[in-house]
Parts: C-alpha cells; structure tokens; sequence
C-alpha cells in the first residue's frame, strides 16, 4: 500500500512539472516580440538545400572555377541560378553576399565552408538569393559529415545587427 502512495505521488509531482513547463514555455511565442514595428525583418529559418538560391561566383585566377563549384552544389540539391567570374581578385576562402531574406540560406552555407567564408550582408538586398564568391583560399566544399558538424558549431541564425527576426507564420 505505502508503494502505491509514493507512485500516486510522484505521478502528481510529476504532471505539476509538465504542467508549469508548458506554461512557462516560450518556444514560438512572438519570435519579432521587442522588436520596432518597423525593424526589417530577417528570415532566420534554416533552409533545405533544396530552398536554397545561390549565384557563384570566381574571385581567382583559376579558370572554371565558378562553373565547378556551381555543379558541386547543383549536385548536393541546391539552385543555382548564374555562374560567372566576379569583377576583383579575392585572397579569402570565399565571401558570401545576401540579404533579410537569404539569412538562413546564407547560415547554411556557411557550414558548406566550414565557417570560414566572409559574410556581407547588405540591408537593403531584396530577393532570398546569396552570392557565393570563391576567393583563391578556397579548397573544397565541406563533406556532408563536416557540414553537419560545422551547423552544430555554428548553432541557429540569428538576425543580423539593425533587424528583427521574422515571425514564423509569415
């Protein structure tokens, strides 16, 4: 009898943690909360390969750079939408170029690159679409395992300096 009532108990000890866990749970609840109302709003969702639009660009003096990366991302599933040799010469590994809308994109590239690509991010940048910018530092994209490590590492976008992040259900 004395083992039913510590079960009996526990149980309700238990189902009074659930039920203040849930309560107090603020997972969702008004992600742009604090936020000025007219705060550009960043779209920190983590993208698929699949969602995610790239433009690539050679930075190097190596010929065909550009189109053999381009195919090696066309490959792990993502867009790429132009190909093309950028105006100047870049020493780093690559710098990645996007806007509000393209932050989770450009979050997940960045794993691609083992979080060594420079990121500009341009306020004003309308389309969810990053420029991928092969500098003469570059190597090798990451293998899938290593860009799994590397999104560990880098844990969630998160909005860039001057923006909100935007509301889940937009």
């Amino acid at each position: 009898m004395r083992a039913l009532v510590v079960v009996g108990l526990l149980a309700v000890v238990a189902l009074v943690f659930v039920v203040v866990a849930v309560v107090r749970d603020t997972q969702g609840k008004g992600v742009a909360g604090g936020c000025p109302e007219d705060a550009p709003l960043a779209d920190v969702r983590l993208r698929e390969r699949k969602d995610v639009r790239i433009n690539v660009y050679n930075a190097t003096d190596e010929p065909g750079l550009a189109k053999k990366v381009a195919d090696e991302f066309r490959n792990r599933k993502f867009q790429v939408k132009k190909e093309g040799t950028a105006p100047k010469q870049l020493d780093d590994v690559a710098v990645l170029r996007y806007g509000p809308k393209g932050v989770g994109s450009a979050h997940l590239l960045r794993a691609y690159f083992l979080d060594n690509a420079d990121t500009q991010f341009d306020m004003e940048r309308k389309d969810d679409t990053v420029d991928v910018v092969l500098g003469s530092g570059f190597a090798q994209l990451a293998t899938t395992t290593e860009v799994n490590q590397a999104l560990g590492d880098l844990g969630a976008p998160t909005p860039p300096p001057g923006t909100c992040p935007m509301p889940v259900n937009k």
